[in-house]
């Protein structure tokens, strides 16, 4: 019984991590809105600012232009954080650019924004994860070396 149990397990979880969700297919990183069965318009416990401003306070502190990019060719799977998240298949090179806005507390401790991109073909036909960058206020805060760290890119901002 514990077998079939894990088994089944292991078996929603990989369904899970596959993307079973719907593809928009426009391939710019932005889901279709998908209108509720009654009409009505998502409620703020479903708005990711919302739930961001309950966990972090009070929004109405410094603003930042936040830009997220993965190069290279072909398509691979992105996952990122930075006023919005995500984990789709984006045609490369991606560029995902928001604004997000600060509470007083994230401006102390500072706000974690980062990109995480899947493999692409290197050169030799091997495959390596994607070069990515973050730039902030238009300045580049982080990149991944030209995809040989394999964490991605991530940035504290305050």
């Amino acid at each position: 019984m514990r077998k079939t149990v894990t088994g089944a397990a292991l078996l929603v979880a990989a369904a899970l991590l596959t993307g079973c969700g719907s593809d928009s297919g426009n391939g710019d990183g932005k889901a279709k809105a998908s209108p509720s069965a009654d009409g009505a318009k998502p409620s703020a416990a479903q708005s990711p600012s919302a739930s961001a401003g309950a966990a972090g306070g009070v929004k109405g502190g410094a603003t930042h232009e936040v830009t997220l990019e993965v190069e290279g060719q072909g398509r691979t799977q992105v996952m990122y954080h930075a006023d919005s998240t995500g984990f789709e298949e984006q045609t490369l090179p991606w560029k995902k650019t928001e604004t997000i806005e600060l509470t007083g507390a994230e401006q102390k401790v500072g706000y974690l924004v980062n990109v995480l991109p899947g493999s692409v073909k290197a050169a030799d036909g091997s495959l390596k994860q994607a070069p990515c960058t973050i730039t902030v206020d238009g300045k580049k805060v982080a990149d991944n070396e030209g995809g040989k760290n394999p964490k991605g890119c991530s940035f504290l901002v305050k």
